[in-house]
């Protein structure tokens, strides 16, 4: 499945999980119908965040659903993963096309419709854009506000490639980010700290379609 077909993508975040692990979340999202997840946990020590990632690589392949690592090239390579997601602090999005070759899934977030184009040119094959609402679950100051709908537009009307919303995302608000015409939307906490993950899922899936 690539990111033309993706409508809800799990991000990965062992502390906001509510003591649940990382495995249990991913397993819950994939039976609720979860299209993508990110490995994130960027405070693990390189070494558990790589154990952890081919316990996911085994989770997802086996659902056909597509793994992606955040920021780490080399790990995505490890743990023979579908693809990177990169920030704009991260090396180029060419730099991981060249290592990672023409058929890696290659991400990029970008809030501002002219880092779109840019990482497009690079060879994204999708962005994710925000923070939409505002969110905890980042350390960015600048993206605490929330770019809302309206930048979610600005974004899509620039580029060609999928662009999915991601921060502070509900099922209660994730229809707007879909018609300001975004592919999808990207959650955290909408999904590792809901009492039921594989529910949350099913709903957030249903509410992305029915946008």
């Amino acid at each position: 499945m690539t990111p033309s077909n993706w409508r809800t993508y799990l991000v990965t975040q062992e502390s906001l999980s509510e003591g649940r692990s990382t495995p249990d979340i991913v397993s819950s999202a994939i039976e609720g119908g979860i299209d993508a997840v990110q490995l994130r946990e960027k405070n693990l020590p390189a070494r558990e965040r790589y154990e952890l990632a081919l316990e996911l690589r085994d989770v997802t392949a086996a659902a056909d659903v597509a793994f992606i690592v955040n920021d780490r090239i080399d790990l995505a390579m490890a743990a023979d993963a579908d693809g990177v997601h990169l920030g704009q602090s991260d090396v180029p999005v060419s730099v991981a096309r060249d290592l990672l070759g023409p058929d890696a899934i290659v991400g990029c977030s970008a809030w501002r419709p002219e880092a779109a184009k840019r990482a497009e040119r690079e060879g994204a094959d999708y962005l994710g854009t925000g923070a939409v609402y505002g969110t905890s679950s980042k350390d960015v100051d600048a993206e605490k506000d929330g770019i809302g709908p309206d930048g979610i537009e600005s974004v899509v009307d620039a580029v060609s490639i999928p662009v999915f919303g991601i921060g502070g995302i509900t099922a209660n608000n994730a229809a707007p980010v879909v018609d300001a015409g975004a592919t999808g939307v990207a959650v955290i906490s909408a999904i590792t700290a809901a009492d039921d993950p594989t529910a949350a899922t099913h709903t957030l899936g249903e509410v992305v379609a029915d946008a």
